[in-house]
């Protein structure tokens, strides 16, 4: 093992020496990162659109996941920038939602939306308490 090591150059070798030590520099970097997660400066738009949750699942688990769902935006009328508050729904979800609309015209129901690629029954269950048909606004 020690006879390919001999054989290199000297620059060979500060090269490589310079190159473990950036790989352990790295190597620390992401483990210290992944220890001291509130360290890591979120963007600002992570921070809006985060949802409140009870990590210890107690008497506020209820109340927290409830405030985390915007209340009754209306489904044909929203804009994608107001669907993508909703939880689950991305910027690229929202403007799908959008372009089906338009194309297919209005939603008659939530239940709508599991015609639109990436919606699917587990989704829309989390989507259902945020959203607003005319059907529903008349309850």
């Amino acid at each position: 093992m020690a006879g390919w090591w001999s054989e290199l150059t000297e620059a060979e070798r500060r090269g490589a020496r310079w190159f473990v030590l950036l790989l352990l520099l790295g190597t620390v970097h992401d483990l210290w990162r992944a220890h001291h997660p509130r360290l890591t400066p979120e963007p600002p738009e992570a921070l809006a659109r985060a949802p409140v949750t009870d990590t210890v699942g107690g008497p506020g688990a209820a109340a927290a996941s409830a405030s985390a769902v915007p209340a009754g935006i209306e489904l044909n009328t929203a804009t994608a920038s107001e669907l993508d508050r909703l939880p689950g729904i991305g910027p690229v979800l929202a403007a799908r939602i959008v372009e089906h609309r338009r194309r297919h015209g209005p939603f008659r129901s939530p239940d709508d939306l599991l015609s639109v690629p990436g919606i699917g029954p587990r989704l829309l269950e989390r989507l259902r308490p945020g959203l607003r048909t005319p059907a529903r606004a008349a309850e």
